[in-house]
């Protein structure tokens, strides 16, 4: 009996560790994109909303985002998306276990950072969606990489 019960907690602890370790793949922008959206220069009369997971808890992952009642993809692990925006107000949400939501009350000129935690669940992940400030925002994004959002 004691070998088996050892058995059985080896294999768990070998597939938590899989899933621990095992990262989540979603479509990604270009090397030239990414860049380009490092450079955290908004367009003429624009705001720029990147959304950004630098975490790796929950790695294993895949999180949908919306934007204004449209899915515009999923996050994984070390990722983000920049959505450029008129201003005025947007509303963006996490789709997990829970509907995570936020308004982002944009202005012309400025960019915003949403960092996207990943939390515990009962049966799946949980997500939160918080307003950062600019340093901890670049800071996150810097971190990632540039998702692709279908829009």
């Amino acid at each position: 009996m004691g070998d088996s019960v050892k058995r059985i907690a080896g294999m768990f602890c070998v597939a938590l560790l899989a899933v621990l370790t095992g990262c989540a793949s979603v479509p990604m922008g270009s090397d030239a994109e990414d860049l380009a959206a490092k450079g955290f220069m908004p367009r003429q009369g624009k705001a720029n909303i990147y959304v950004y997971r630098h975490e790796t808890m929950g790695a294993a992952v895949k999180m949908p985002v919306s934007l204004n009642g449209r899915i515009a993809g999923l996050t994984a692990s070390k990722t983000y998306f920049l959505f450029e925006v008129d201003p005025g107000s947007h509303r963006l949400a996490s789709h997990t276990e829970n509907v995570a939501e936020l308004t982002v009350n944009a202005s012309a000129g400025r960019n915003y950072y949403v960092w996207q935690e990943v939390k515990m669940g009962l049966m799946q992940a949980r997500s939160n969606l918080q307003l950062m400030d600019e340093t901890a925002g670049r800071a996150g994004v810097m971190e990632c990489k540039r998702a692709q959002a279908s829009f």
